[in-house]
């Protein structure tokens, strides 16, 4: 739908935004053997995948799936079973598409900005096809080469190979990002491909159906905010003698200590039977205890 792709498409930009800061603010390649490799894949990698756990714990479909339990007067059979795992794995492969917007374009932009790969895999290339210092021995070519993506420590007379070095690298790494960009592009259009040939719904149908969840959403989550207010008013009613909002207040109700100490504390989901829970302290006083005690009158004037 339209709200996914604008989704999608503020996440990208979010991620290219943040991506030019990091870099700019956070990236100081060592030029160090041995830890160039480390510090640019970890540069690379980790924000990738701290984006895609997000983007799993963002979902809202995630905890559905996790959440999910089947009913107990459900009766298990094999079509029931094979219909679950067809429809778990839609949702895994929904879920890990919109998770895997905003690394793939972490990926995607800091490969071809090109500064994580040169650094990263500086020290591996075969300098030697340049003439740059062919009587040095390994350790002590790649500890120069190491250097390259530090122009200040590399050495004047190989100025000229540490250019001609970083321009091969910066050439792969933006290869490599634009056929990772390629690759999602396709991959994603083959994907709205399939699942609309195997779609049991014609175009204008799959439109109704996308339109009818959107509003049945809406409306469940407005229908939950206001029975849940209207639920939890009753119980605050019930401990203070009115709610707030209320006109015309005619008395209020004094609470004891012994009261106070019961609504006080850490509140736990507890389950009261098979089918009930209490969702809070105030609300197991509620259903526990009678609302007599202290009542004060309130003047009409106030």
């Amino acid at each position: 739908g339209k709200e996914v792709v604008i989704a999608n498409a503020i996440i990208a930009i979010l991620t290219i935004g943040g991506q030019q800061l990091f870099s700019f603010f956070t990236f100081s390649c060592p030029c160090h053997v041995g830890q160039n490799l480390i510090y640019g894949l970890a540069f690379l990698g980790v924000p990738a995948l701290i984006l895609l756990i997000v983007g799993y714990a963002l979902n809202n479909q995630t905890w559905r799936l996790v959440m999910g339990k089947r009913s107990h007067f459900e009766r298990e059979t094999s079509s029931n079973w094979l219909l679950k795992c067809k429809l778990v794995c839609f949702v895994l492969c929904s879920i890990t598409g919109r998770a895997l917007v905003a690394p793939v374009t972490w990926l995607a932009v800091t490969l071809i900005n090109g500064s994580y790969y040169i650094c990263a895999v500086s020290e591996y290339v075969p300098v030697y096809y340049y003439g740059a210092a062919p009587n040095l021995t390994a350790s002590e070519r790649s500890r120069i080469l190491a250097t390259f993506p530090c122009r200040q420590l590399v050495p004047p007379e190989l100025t000229r190979a540490r250019d001609e070095v970083i321009l091969l690298l910066r050439y792969q790494s933006q290869v490599a990002g634009w056929l990772l960009i390629a690759v999602v592009v396709i991959t994603v259009f083959l994907s709205y491909c399939l699942a609309s040939c195997f779609s049991p719904l014609s175009f204008l149908h799959f439109r109704y159906w996308n339109s009818y969840v959107h509003n049945e959403q809406e409306l469940f989550d407005e229908a939950t905010e206001q029975h849940s207010r209207l639920y939890a008013m009753q119980n605050v009613k019930k401990f203070f003698g009115f709610v707030p909002g209320s006109e015309n207040v005619k008395e209020i109700r004094i609470p004891s200590l012994r009261e106070w100490q019961a609504i006080s504390g850490l509140a736990f989901l507890k389950r009261v039977d098979e089918e009930h829970y209490d969702y809070s302290l105030l609300h197991d006083w509620a259903l526990k205890e009678r609302a007599s005690g202290k009542y004060l009158r309130i003047d009409e004037d106030l």
